[in-house]
């Protein structure tokens, strides 16, 4: 039921955004990507580490339904003060990338009031599920997602079809989750005490969290949209949306991630610290990620076209772009493997020298690489995708064979 209601997910989500593609204008739905983009990035910054402290500190008291409705309650309060910071840092930014790439300023306004309520249902959305999955109680999330994603085709479906525009897209989309925030806490509020206050004392255990993770989540920011970042800024209008719709397509392969995460993570997470077994397993694990990743690439090479008519006629003969974006993608996914096989045995890099180190490749990328074109900034991803490939395999394989030299 599990693995059938995450497919529903992911299934009603990618005909969503194909629906937001083929209904919004090229000019439009550029405006929709840098939206989206932005609101993700708004997110993290209003997380920054939160929901992680709050995991920690509910993992340690979930039994106990109002010491839980404490951590939740200080976790929610902490949230809502970084969603200041959020969106005093993002909306300006928002702003100057819409009126840049064409927005007048009316409608750059009533685009940044649209994500209000996406927003506000994310800033508490991360928090409140942590409860359920504490408890194990994962049904009812589940039906609440599909019941989200339902209500956002709908009413996508509906609004966009009479009024094609980029903040109607996003209310469309904002309205179901907040919906879909109100049985969330409902079902939150099963297990935790909704009546408790924040308390000072889970206030100061969740900050020492957030001051570990906060650097990397704003890295995060930076770096985990740099295609479109870097396009929005050097580029025309007409790549950003195509950036935009080319990642619909890629989209598709969080599936395997999943997939991933439940079936070859947790068995190289048991393993015992043998040399031999690790490393084979390791070494079969990133062999199964590649031979995938090959299959997919050359699905796309042999029916890009059909791929790209499902975008719209506007997206035709971006073949070679769509190549080079899942080529980006897969190794995207090798990197998520390598990342949670090494997580999952606390082999963790040094996130100060790992964040100066993709720092330089990504220097290095935008002086090698015209990142004003659309086939530029795929190149440009690619470089620095294969770079973080080969220092997570390279890592793991070390983290391994010092085991060899224990033993």
């Amino acid at each position: 039921m599990t693995g059938t209601a995450q497919v529903i997910v992911q299934a009603v989500g990618f005909i969503s955004g194909i629906l937001v593609i083929r209904l919004l204008p090229t000019q439009e739905y550029a405006l929709y990507t840098l939206a989206n983009t932005m609101l993700g990035t708004m997110s993290v910054l209003a997380d920054g580490g939160i929901s992680t402290g709050v995991m920690a500190q509910g993992g340690k008291v979930w039994q106990d339904r109002t010491k839980l409705g404490t951590v939740l309650a200080t976790g929610l309060d902490l949230r809502r003060k970084f969603a200041i910071g959020s969106l005093i840092v993002s909306l300006p930014i928002l702003l100057y990338l819409l009126l840049q790439h064409g927005a007048s300023w009316l409608m750059a306004l009533l685009i940044t009031a649209s994500l209000i309520p996406a927003f506000y249902a994310a800033l508490s959305d991360g928090l409140l599920e942590i409860v359920p999955k504490l408890h194990q109680d994962i049904l009812p999330l589940q039906k609440n997602q599909v019941n989200v994603g339902i209500g956002r085709l709908l009413l996508t479906a509906v609004t966009l079809f009479i009024f094609p525009w980029t903040f109607v897209a996003i209310i469309a989309s904002g309205i179901p989750r907040i919906y879909g925030n109100i049985k969330l806490r409902k079902i939150s509020h099963s297990f935790a005490d909704k009546e408790q206050l924040p308390d000072p004392v889970v206030r100061r255990e969740i900050i020492a969290v957030v001051k570990r993770v906060l650097p990397g989540a704003v890295y995060y920011c930076l770096s985990g949209q740099i295609t479109i970042w870097l396009i929005s800024l050097f580029g025309n209008t007409t790549a950003v949306a195509e950036i935009g719709a080319l990642g619909r397509i890629a989209i598709l392969l969080s599936l395997f991630g999943v997939l991933f995460s439940t079936l070859l993570v947790p068995r190289f997470a048991r393993q015992n610290n043998e040399y031999k077994v690790l490393r084979n397993q390791f070494l079969i694990n990133i062999a199964i990620v590649f031979s995938i990743c090959f299959t997919i690439v050359l699905g796309i090479y042999l029916f890009s076209d059909q791929l790209l008519w499902i975008l719209g006629s506007q997206y035709s003969g971006l073949n070679y772009a769509l190549l080079l974006n899942i080529v980006g993608s897969c190794l995207g996914m090798v990197i998520g493997l390598a990342f949670s096989l090494c997580s999952s045995r606390g082999w963790l890099l040094n996130p100060y020298l790992y964040i100066m180190g993709s720092l330089v490749t990504v220097v290095a990328g935008i002086l090698v690489f015209d990142i004003s074109s659309l086939i530029g900034v795929l190149y440009f991803n690619i470089f620095v995708s294969v770079v973080q490939t080969v220092v997570y395999i390279a890592f793991s394989l070390f983290q391994i064979y010092k085991l060899k030299i224990k033993q």
